[in-house]
């Protein structure tokens, strides 16, 4: 089928360009038929003078005229093969000379060459008779030298090949006499050359034989068996000697084409007539029926006008008796619209590109239809909604060519069905379709399946994990369709870009490069881009947001009572004091977020458990009961604070408490109880005064900010301004108690006593005195921000003035923020 497609592509371009004026020559060769496939015909190059290889440069091609490719021809060295073997008799019967037409088309400049290869009949058929034997009835009274006629036999082969001669087996009544007709065949009758005599013999036995002048010889024969009759002295008479009829092809079997009619003057069985065809092809006994008796003849095959228009026919009518009359018919056959139009594609685009110009021819075809006359007539049309339309070029040869833009990512390919229709009556149509690919360009860039992608990470990851992937996809097809993934240089939180994560160049895998503290960077943005193959190269670029998740890697950190304090922490009650009092507010910060950052305080050991509670979530240490003279003069507690991570992590602080009488004299005697707490008490005196003096800068700070602010009248808040005291203490609500840390609640007043004059000063100090502030979220408002406290009066404590309780001059130092 390809090699058959290709021919005709060649065929009908090789038409086309003997209409555009190319240049032709013609070329003859003889073969003989029956040629084995690949014998040599003859070697084109000698006779067209071309150098070797030039066919091949030129690009050659041979077309041939007819639907099989009998020949094939090797463009480097110029010899003619056969392709095919060829049988002259199926080729062209018994048309002489028989001739195969093939093209050959050249290349810079354009050239067509005509062969002509004229097919030479030889000897490869056998004389053949339509029977195996004929029987003949011949009456005994028939004369000397009376002609029998006798069927000839057929040979498909021509002139020396075919029929020289017939000859018949010894006999001493019958002789052989065979000549030519008007029309060139030969014929033999037999003639009678001795009376007959039944009563001596009543039968012959002869064999007739045809022998052709191939070489070597073939023949064919038939036996010819003779029955002597009685007298039969008339001989069947048609009413006419020729007989013409009209006859439309493809007329049904069994139609009526026309009647022959013979009469006899004897009488009885001599008069009986019997009507047979002889000296006729066998084709028309295959196409043809003649009733025996009636003398009708129908069409017994199929009728086709375009591979015969005329037919011949010899009818004998033979009486009872042996003797016999004959006529002739002719049936000419009339043509009908049986042949659809026929479409052959000459070239045809492998590919069109997608911005291919208009008017691009795409393919090149014809359209032929085997009928004659109006029925032959075509016209072509293909679908109208298609970016294609068809030109006629002329001589039945047609363009499709592209009237509208081609865009591949819409349609990649187009099915075209060309439809051909002839002018019969009814029309026939036939229709082809042809595949159309559009090939790529690179006019898409590649796009990201997200408008913006986030992306969570874990702190404390590690290095060369994989975060996540982006992924783009591109309209076009192959290389113009390979993308490629680049990070866009940049910045995040002050370091480059590639400094964190890495992108996979060709899937889109993004890696984290280094380990990540949540506690410095909270998220960042890398931007990545897309580039395609092609060229040149499309782009385009999204955005990354990579969030950093907060695990629970900071242990809970003691702001009062200090962890790492060198001096233990002291914390004075006067022993009256009621259950319920607050004696000292535990503060602890979590560098963690959200609910790791959620603190809950235990009293994890006592010297006196019951005497003593905290609060789980504002770490108030209060009296359970009233204290009395049996409690030992130093409390020591020790307090656990616990985050709500997972896993939990936890701290622990010490804190003493004092029991006291008053601020001086309980004091002393405590220092004389224990020469340890009496050393550590001795240098009270130095911490009160750094503390008071570092109190007084903050607070003068604070007030010169805040006159300062107000001023400016921002609304910023100005504690921005103010040292910053790690670590950092999360946002407090106004429940009082802090969501991330949980460590300081309401404002409480806070009073620190000095005495002068006395062994050593007492020091009532409840934490935090310093205020703690919180520089991780800005949004904190002001009275957030600042944790002040407060501590109720001593008159309030144990119902007596301040100046009962103190011997020598007091300072009082009251600081409210």
């Amino acid at each position: 089928m390809e090699d058959s497609f290709r021919i005709r592509q060649g065929l009908y371009l090789l038409f086309f360009l003997s209409l555009s004026g190319v240049v032709c020559v013609s070329i003859h060769y003889s073969l003989p038929e029956e040629k084995k496939s690949g014998s040599l015909v003859a070697n084109v190059l000698k006779d067209l003078k071309l150098g070797p290889g030039e066919l091949s440069a030129r690009r050659a091609q041979l077309v041939s005229k007819s639907n099989k490719q009998y020949f094939h021809l090797d463009t480097r060295s110029g010899n003619l093969f056969v392709n095919d073997k060829i049988d002259r008799e199926a080729l062209c019967g018994q048309t002489d000379p028989c001739l195969l037409l093939s093209k050959i088309a050249l290349e810079k400049p354009l050239e067509t060459i005509s062969i002509e290869v004229k097919i030479e009949d030889v000897n490869d058929n056998s004389p053949k008779f339509s029977k195996n034997e004929f029987n003949l009835e011949i009456p005994e009274n028939v004369p000397t030298n009376t002609r029998f006629p006798l069927e000839s036999a057929q040979d498909t082969d021509l002139d020396e090949n075919s029929i020289q001669n017939y000859t018949l087996s010894p006999n001493g009544n019958f002789r052989l006499d065979v000549q030519n007709d008007e029309f060139g065949s030969r014929y033999v009758d037999l003639v009678l050359e001795k009376s007959l005599d039944r009563e001596e013999k009543a039968k012959f036995g002869l064999t007739l034989t045809a022998v052709d002048g191939g070489v070597p010889q073939r023949t064919g024969t038939v036996q010819i068996n003779i029955n002597v009759l009685d007298n039969n002295d008339n001989f069947p008479q048609f009413t006419q000697p020729e007989y013409k009829v009209k006859l439309k092809e493809n007329s049904p079997r069994g139609t009526l084409v026309a009647k022959v009619e013979a009469r006899d003057l004897d009488f009885g069985t001599n008069a009986q007539i019997s009507y047979s065809f002889y000296r006729v092809p066998e084709k028309i006994s295959h196409l043809f029926h003649l009733h025996e008796s009636t003398g009708e003849i129908t069409i017994l095959g199929p009728i086709d006008y375009e591979k015969e228009t005329n037919y011949y026919m010899n009818i004998k009518a033979t009486d009872g008796g042996g003797l016999s009359g004959h006529c002739k018919v002719l049936v000419g056959i009339e043509d009908e619209n049986d042949n659809a139009p026929e479409i052959s594609v000459i070239s045809i685009s492998s590919s069109v590109q997608e911005d291919s110009p208009l008017d691009t021819v795409v393919a090149l075809f014809s359209v032929t239809d085997q009928d004659s006359g109006e029925n032959s007539r075509t016209s072509c049309s293909v679908e109208t909604n298609l970016p294609f339309v068809l030109k006629d070029a002329g001589s039945n040869n047609y363009q499709l060519v592209i009237q509208s833009h081609l865009d591949r990512e819409k349609v990649p390919e187009y099915n075209i069905t060309i439809t051909a229709t002839d002018r019969g009556s009814p029309r026939l149509t036939t229709k082809r379709t042809i595949r159309v690919l559009i090939s790529d360009i690179n006019d898409n860039s590649p796009v990201f399946e997200k408008a913006k992608y986030e992306m969570q990470l874990w702190e404390n990851n590690i290095p060369g994990l994989l975060m996540g992937s982006v992924h783009a996809v591109d309209l076009d097809v192959e290389q113009n369709a390979q993308v490629t993934y680049s990070l866009v240089p940049g910045n995040a939180s002050g370091a480059p870009v590639a400094s964190y994560v890495s992108i996979n160049s060709e899937n889109g895998n993004l890696y984290v490069l280094r380990s990540l503290d949540y506690e410095q960077i909270k998220e960042f943005q890398v931007t990545v881009r897309a580039s395609d193959g092609g060229s040149p190269p499309l782009s385009s670029e999204v955005v990354v947001r990579v969030v950093i998740l907060d695990e629970n890697d900071n242990a809970p950190f003691f702001l009062y009572p200090l962890q790492n304090s060198t001096s233990p922490c002291n914390d004075l009650v006067p022993k009256s004091v009621e259950a319920g009092y607050l004696v000292a507010k535990v503060v602890a910060v979590d560098g963690d977020s959200g609910q790791n950052s959620w603190l809950s305080y235990e009293l994890l050991k006592a010297t006196d458990p019951g005497l003593f509670s905290i609060g789980a979530q504002n770490g108030e240490v209060k009296t359970r009961r009233p204290l009395t003279e049996r409690d030992t003069n130093k409390q020591r507690l020790i307090i656990l604070v616990r985050d709500n991570g997972h896993p939990p992590q936890t701290s622990t602080a010490t804190l003493n408490i004092l029991p006291v009488d008053g601020f001086s004299d309980p004091y002393l005697n405590i220092a004389s109880v224990s020469h340890e707490t009496s050393e550590e008490d001795g240098s009270l005196t130095m911490y009160l005064v750094i503390c008071l003096a570092a109190v007084s800068f903050v607070f003068l700070i604070c007030i010169i900010l805040f006159v300062v602010i107000k001023m400016h009248k921002k609304e910023s808040s100005f504690i921005t301004a103010l040292p910053q005291f790690p670590p950092v203490l999360p946002e407090i609500p106004e429940t009082g108690v802090d969501s991330q840390s949980g460590s300081l609640s309401r404002t409480y007043h806070y009073d620190v006593c000095l005495t002068g004059g006395s062994l050593s000063s007492e020091f009532r100090f409840l934490r935090p005195l310093i205020p703690v502030f919180s520089m991780g979220d800005p949004n904190l408002s002001e009275n957030h921000r600042i944790s002040s406290v407060s501590q109720e009066t001593p008159e309030q404590v144990d119902g007596r003035k301040p100046r009962e309780h103190v011997s020598d001059s007091l300072f009082l130092i009251t600081i409210i923020v």
